[in-house]
């Protein structure tokens, strides 16, 4: 009776060849990691993309730029329209010259026998100034004038003059009266009076107006600006008896200067 062959049940190992023969050892697997697989790459979360956005100090640039070049433009706009006014008007400044001056009163008195002492002062003046309107197509406006009379920075009588306009090419002569009342006098201002008088010049005195004027020019007027005119040069001496006293006013000369007032300071 033929034996019959059956296969077994074991299976073959990976490792065993058909036939019985030994098959080489295959390479061992690597293991596998539960923790890290190091051939997959790390986890990065994605930050979320946001557009563009300033940052405040590039917005404050830019604003500060666009102002400068808006500054920039009107600076040029009302340097162009200040130079076509003065090519068309050719503006110039009033002048003043004093024509007459003339002493009434002058009554100096120390309050005691000493010449050192201070004392008491009464002046009266008259004079006449003339101012002309020297251009074209401009009409200049005054305000009331404030008017003084000095000598060394010594106050020696105040007055007005009322407001006026001034037309192209015009002349007009001012007769301020100008009078004092009898005020104090400290110690020094009475020597250097004392002093002058002395003198074959005579007193020295200062001539001086403040107001505020405008310009119109065509259908433009301006805004009021103060204006100082000053008059120097003058050399009076004393009345005799009621008869006023002439002043030399050959050498005189009269300032006109702007005065720019900002808050609490006047230039």
């Amino acid at each position: 009776m033929t034996d019959r062959v059956y296969p077994s049940s074991k299976p073959t190992s990976a490792g065993a060849a058909p036939g019985g023969a030994t098959a080489p050892a295959a390479a061992a697997a690597p293991a596998k990691s539960h923790l890290y697989n190091p051939t997959r790459p790390a986890y990065r979360p994605q930050s979320r993309r946001r557009g563009p956005r300033r940052s405040c100090r590039s917005v404050f640039c830019c604003c500060f730029f666009w102002f400068l070049i808006v500054l920039l433009l009107l600076i040029l706009l009302a340097a162009t329209a200040g130079a076509a006014l003065w090519v068309f008007y050719r503006p110039h400044s009033p002048t003043f010259s004093v024509s007459t001056f003339k002493t009434t009163k002058f009554n100096l008195s120390a309050s005691s026998a000493d010449a050192t002492s201070s004392g008491r002062l009464s002046a009266a003046f008259n004079l006449t100034v003339a101012t002309r309107n020297p251009n074209k197509k401009i009409t200049i406006f005054y305000d009331p004038f404030t008017v003084s009379v000095s000598s060394n920075d010594v106050v020696l009588a105040n007055g007005s003059y009322p407001a006026f306009a001034s037309s192209p090419k015009d002349f007009t002569a001012l007769k301020p009266a100008i009078s004092g009342q009898s005020r104090d006098l400290d110690a020094d201002s009475v020597t250097s009076l004392r002093s002058d008088l002395k003198k074959k010049s005579g007193l020295p005195l200062e001539f001086r107006m403040d107001t505020k004027v405008k310009i119109k020019m065509g259908g433009f007027k301006s805004s009021k600006v103060g204006i100082r005119v000053t008059c120097n040069g003058i050399q009076a001496g004393l009345p005799k008896g009621k008869s006023p006293t002439v002043a030399s006013t050959s050498n005189s000369k009269c300032e006109v200067d702007l005065r720019i007032k900002i808050w609490k300071w006047t230039f």
